[in-house]
């Protein structure tokens, strides 16, 4: 299975960038995952909130495949501990799925075809974070379920 990172817009911080960076290259040792980046929508003041979820959801449905897996990133989404999700993960893997494409929206969520699309949702917990800061903090989170699933010295409980 290979896992699809999508997410809109650059992020701001290096810090950020490296972050997820470290993680993307730890993940790699156990499956193949890439981040792709969306970029942003131009002219986001003329625009109204639901016009921009509609653009940035065209860009994001232009890079579905209709054999992926999507999962959307929002705060309505199941949540879970990191072992439920790690265990979540791996039914992914053994269902023979090639593509479990995970999506980061921009700052106000998914347009209504995006929602529609979803196979799912995940929530990493009722706060709010910023959409940049959730990129590294979900890509910890993979690397973490995969040395669950590998139970490798990571995580404690």
């Amino acid at each position: 299975m290979n896992i699809e990172l999508i997410v809109i817009g650059k992020t701001d911080s290096k810090e950020v960038g490296a972050l997820v960076e470290m993680y993307l290259k730890r993940v790699n040792h156990y499956c193949r995952m890439a981040v792709t980046t969306l970029p942003d929508v131009k002219n986001t003041k003329s625009l109204s909130i639901k016009q921009q979820r509609t653009l940035e959801g065209e860009a994001i449905l232009k890079q579905l495949d209709e054999g992926d897996y999507v999962v959307l990133l929002d705060e309505r989404g199941e949540e879970m501990r990191s072992v439920e999700f790690a265990y979540w993960l791996q039914k992914r893997m053994n269902s023979g799925m090639r593509r479990l494409v995970l999506l980061i929206g921009g700052p106000y969520g998914f347009s209504e075809e995006v929602y529609a699309r979803a196979n799912g949702k995940l929530s990493l917990s009722r706060m709010t974070f910023s959409h940049q800061i959730v990129r590294a903090l979900f890509a910890e989170q993979i690397y973490r379920a995969f040395t669950i699933l590998n139970n490798e010295p990571y995580h404690h409980e």
